[in-house]
Formats: structure tokens, C-alpha cells, sequence
């Protein structure tokens, strides 16, 4: 009964992109869950949260286990910069965007940098898009540079003048967005300079 019970497990990770939640699959008890992962054939990356051992690499799976457990995440700043190749850095946690009052999830690993956001910056330039089969959320370039004048304290100004100068360079964001991003995150006259030097 439990080699029928792991088969289905495993058929049902792979068709969710190697990710599995004992609470999707209620039929299936946590006990085959847990010797799955005892036997290597799963990876606990957070309580209640398994991914196939054997699943592909990404760089982005860390935010895909983050995604899960709290859906309303939405990657930004140094993360979202790595993910649309702002940036040569690779993130040594993954940063996250949440409104006010919303707790992050509770996860071994990665470490995580929340950002809080009011609206209507929290639900600007987002970007839906599917990762190792899951739904998640992202800021478009645009909005991700804007926000990393807005947060400038956190990540340096030099950062996010880089930031502007590779997006624009890479032709990931036109003037409009630029201006119209700026307006959102309330960070207009801080841009303004630098936006006319590279826009001239």
C-alpha cells in the first residue's frame, strides 16, 4: 500500500514541477512524506514543503519554495534584478515585497529580506509568470529599478544607478516606464538626474 502511495506521490511532484505540500494530498499520509525524504527521494525545504531530490536546478527555486508558503511574495530588489540580469550579483537571500500586516513565511531556508510596500506600490509592474511549475510574482524591470532608489538605504545608491544604467542599456525598460515607476514609488526627484543623463 505504501509503494502504491509513493508512486502517486511522485507522479503527482513531477506533474507540479518537483514540488509537493502533504496538504494538497491529503489521501496521502505525512508518515510516507517523511520516509521519502528519510530515503532521499524528497527535500524537506520548509514544514510541509517537499521537493523531488532528483528535480532540475534553478536559480530561482529558492523563491519557488518561498512563493509557496506565503503567495503573496512578490520578488523585488536584488532578487528581481538577478532574475531579469540587472545585476553580476547573485543574492545571498532572496528579497521579497509584502503589503503591511502580512507575515513571511516561515522557512529553514533561504534567508529571507522583506521590504514592506504600501499601494499603490505593492501591486505595481508586478509580473506573473510560472517557475518549476508554480505561479509566481516578480516586478517588472522598470518597477525594480525604481524600487531600489526607493530602498536606496538598504542597497546602496550605487546599486541602483548600475541598476538603471544595465536596464536601460539592455533596453529592458523605456523612458515612460521609467518616469511612470518613479511616480509610483515617490522617488521622482531622486531619479530625475539620472534619468536625464541616460535619456539626453
Amino acid at each position: 500500500m505504501k509503494r502504491s502511495l509513493a508512486h502517486q506521490l511522485l507522479a503527482d511532484a513531477q506533474d507540479q514541477g518537483g514540488w509537493v505540500r502533504p496538504k494538497d494530498l491529503r489521501a496521502i499520509p505525512r508518515s510516507v512524506f517523511r520516509q521519502m525524504a528519510r530515503d532521499g527521494q524528497l527535500r524537506e525545504r520548509a514544514r510541509g514543503l517537499y521537493r523531488l531530490a532528483d528535480a532540475p536546478a534553478s536559480p530561482l527555486e529558492d523563491f519557488v519554495a518561498v512563493s509557496l508558503r506565503q503567495p503573496r511574495a512578490i520578488l523585488c530588489l536584488l532578487s528581481a534584478l538577478h532574475f531579469h540580469g540587472l545585476t553580476t550579483q547573485v543574492p545571498q537571500a532572496v528579497w521579497i515585497a509584502l503589503p503591511a500586516g502580512i507575515k513571511p513565511p516561515r522557512i529553514k531556508s533561504p534567508r529571507l529580506e522583506v521590504v514592506r510596500c504600501t499601494e499603490p506600490s505593492y501591486s505595481e509592474g508586478v509580473q506573473t509568470l510560472r517557475l518549476g511549475g508554480r505561479t509566481v510574482k516578480v516586478y517588472s524591470p522598470a518597477k525594480t529599478v525604481a524600487d531600489c532608489f526607493k530602498f536606496r538605504s538598504r542597497i546602496g545608491t550605487d546599486l541602483a544607478v548600475e541598476a538603471l544604467k544595465d536596464a536601460w542599456e539592455q533596453r529592458k525598460v523605456t523612458a515612460d516606464e521609467l518616469w511612470r515607476y518613479a511616480k509610483v514609488a515617490r522617488v521622482l526627484n531622486v531619479m530625475r538626474p539620472y534619468l536625464e543623463s541616460i535619456i539626453a
